[in-house]
């Protein structure tokens, strides 16, 4: 096992999971935060651009964990390093983009 194989799994884990809510959010027309917009990673963007990104985030997650190495489905070490990509990138962007859309607050509205 190649170290820097787990490396990749690693970030296309997280690229991969970065690719969720640009999908959902372009899919459903809604306007979502992305590099692109200003100020970036703040502002909104529109459906399409963020279509667009979802799917770059797709490929090079593909790219990363299906491409890189012999990532296996069965071999724990592989999963849990892309798991732990997409743990992580989930939570720092739960916490992100909380902070726009209420997520942050415990209190029930």
């Amino acid at each position: 096992m190649n170290w820097l194989d787990l490396v990749a799994y690693f970030f296309g884990g997280a690229f991969l999971t970065n690719a969720i809510p640009h999908v959902v959010a372009g899919m459903m027309g809604e306007p979502f935060q992305s590099p692109f917009a200003k100020p970036r990673g703040e502002g909104l963007s529109t459906s399409t651009v963020n279509i667009l990104w979802g799917f770059f985030n797709l490929l090079v997650g593909y790219l990363l964990v299906c491409r890189v190495g012999d990532f296996g489905v069965r071999n724990t070490s592989d999963v849990a390093a892309a798991g732990l990509g997409g743990l992580l990138v989930g939570l720092f962007l739960a916490r992100h983009f909380g902070r726009f859309h209420g997520g942050n607050d415990p209190r029930p509205t």
